[in-house]
């Protein structure tokens, strides 16, 4: 078999085309979980070499001293609650919007107007919540809000979880709604034609022939959005509410929550960033092999493996 035969330069080719995204989740993902141990330390700098190794060299270990520091606190328990509905509410909110979105762009005729629907969806997406900070302020300010209906809920705690989710719907429908519109622009055409002949009105179409059609998507979302349950976008709770105290009975979220923490004056504050970091990771993990389990029981072909 010859060496640089047209079938072996492919392979080749198509491995050094891997290796960029394999050397960066190598040296990103996989080398840095060595510092897990820093996890059950108390870890501190140790000069003359305060270098990461020497440090975790000789730190004092203290099991699980920093998840008991984390969950034993006294807003432990107002932080998960938050964490767990917060997310629960974004991914069913997200999932039925985006699809809803996503078979109406689809449904649009002309290309032109469909494409630029995806396009002003999709554009916030890249603001950062800094700036989306300062429109929700610009909007709802006790003072100077433009909607003056509204504007007394930025300094009321029981009008933010409306506030927090429809910001997260504004600034992540449109990236879900482009999977979900991607997804249906490669159902077979002839499905809906043979549907339409037959007498199917469009909604007994959209029910019978498109939901079933992007039914592996929606459950690889869906999946993939439950790893993420124990996960909070730090951006949208610390920045969005700009920080407000009296704001944290209903915003204080898993990260932001660690956040605070690394602020106060503790000992071995890395430690606990580093816990925090763990244990997300680990509920994660379980989250996602628990609802791939209850998939592949219910429908097996689906399943994400």
């Amino acid at each position: 078999m010859k060496i640089f035969s047209s079938k072996n330069r492919r392979k080749l080719a198509l491995l050094l085309m891997m290796l960029p995204g394999a050397a960066w989740l190598l040296l990103l993902r996989y080398v840095p979980m060595a510092g897990i141990v820093m996890a059950f330390q108390e870890y501190r700098p140790h000069p003359p070499n305060p270098t990461i190794f020497n440090n975790i060299r000789h730190s004092r270990f203290i099991g699980l001293d920093n998840f008991r520091f984390i969950f034993f606190g006294d807003r432990a328990w107002n932080m998960i609650r938050n964490t767990l509905v917060y997310n629960a509410v974004f991914i069913v909110l997200t999932t039925v919007f985006a699809i809803a979105l996503a078979i109406c762009v689809s449904e649009l005729g002309k290309k032109f107007i469909s494409k630029l629907y995806q396009t002003l969806m999709f554009f916030p997406f890249f603001i950062s919540w800094v700036v989306a900070s300062y429109f929700v302020f610009a909007f709802l300010d006790p003072t100077f809000g433009v909607l003056s209906d509204v504007r007394m809920w930025y300094l009321d705690p029981t009008g933010w979880p409306v506030i927090l989710t429809a910001s997260h719907l504004w600034k992540n429908l449109g990236f879900t709604c482009i999977i979900y519109v991607a997804a249906i622009a490669g159902i077979d055409q002839g499905m809906y034609e043979a549907a339409a002949i037959d007498g199917a009105p469009k909604w007994r179409q959209v029910w019978s022939i498109t939901i079933p059609s992007i039914k592996p998507m929606i459950i690889i979302m869906f999946i993939m959005a439950v790893g993420r349950i124990f996960n909070a976008d730090f951006g949208l709770f610390w920045q969005i509410p700009m920080n407000m105290g009296p704001l944290q009975r209903v915003t204080e979220v898993f990260d932001t929550y660690v956040f605070r923490i690394m602020q106060l004056p503790v000992p071995g504050a890395v430690g606990i960033a580093t816990a925090a970091g763990l244990f997300q990771g680990v509920i994660g993990f379980i989250c996602i092999m628990i609802a791939n389990t209850i998939v592949r029981k219910v429908d097996n072909e689906n399943a994400m493996f």
